[in-house]
C-alpha cells in the first residue's frame, strides 16, 4: 500500500494554511486579488492558478467534483492518493487549490508536483541495519 501524498507538505501550503487562520478572507472566493501568494503557490505546485483553471475547457464527462462537499472531496482525494487534511480536518485553504488539483490529477490541465519514487531497497537495507544493531545491543 502506498502512502498518501499530503497537500500540506507541498511548498507554501502550510504557510498559507497558517495565514488563513489569521486572515479568514484568504479562504474566500476571489481572494487571489488581495492575496497574490495564493496564485504564486498554486502555479508553483500545479502549474496554473485558480483563475486559469476556471478558463479550462472541461471534458464532457466532467463530474464537477470540485463543487462537492469537503467530506466527499476528502474521500475522493484519498482515493486518488492525496491527503488534503490536517489532523483529519480538511485544510481551510483547500478550496483555493482543489480545482487545480483535480484538473492535474485527472490529466486535464496543469501538473502534479514531482515526487521521487520510494527506494524500497534502501528502506529494506536501513531496516536490516537497524535490526542488526538492535540484536547486537540486546545480546
Amino acid at each position: 500500500m502506498s502512502t498518501l501524498r499530503r497537500l500540506i507538505d507541498l511548498p507554501g501550503i502550510a504557510d498559507l494554511e497558517f495565514a488563513s487562520v489569521m486572515k479568514p478572507a484568504m479562504r474566500e472566493p476571489g481572494a487571489q486579488a488581495q492575496f497574490p501568494e495564493l496564485d504564486e503557490v498554486s502555479r508553483a505546485n500545479f502549474g496554473l492558478t485558480l483563475d486559469e483553471a476556471d478558463e479550462v475547457t472541461l471534458p464532457a464527462d466532467w463530474d464537477r467534483i470540485e463543487r462537492r462537499s469537503e467530506r466527499d472531496q476528502v474521500e475522493a482525494f484519498e482515493a486518488a492518493g492525496w491527503d488534503v487534511t490536517d489532523k483529519r480536518r480538511p485544510l481551510k485553504i483547500l478550496p483555493q487549490f482543489s480545482f487545480q488539483m483535480w484538473l492535474a490529477i485527472r490529466g486535464v490541465a496543469g501538473a502534479l508536483p514531482y515526487q521521487a519514487e520510494e527506494d524500497v531497497e534502501a528502506k529494506m537495507s536501513s531496516s536490516l541495519a537497524a535490526d542488526a544493531a538492535k540484536f547486537r545491543r540486546d545480546r
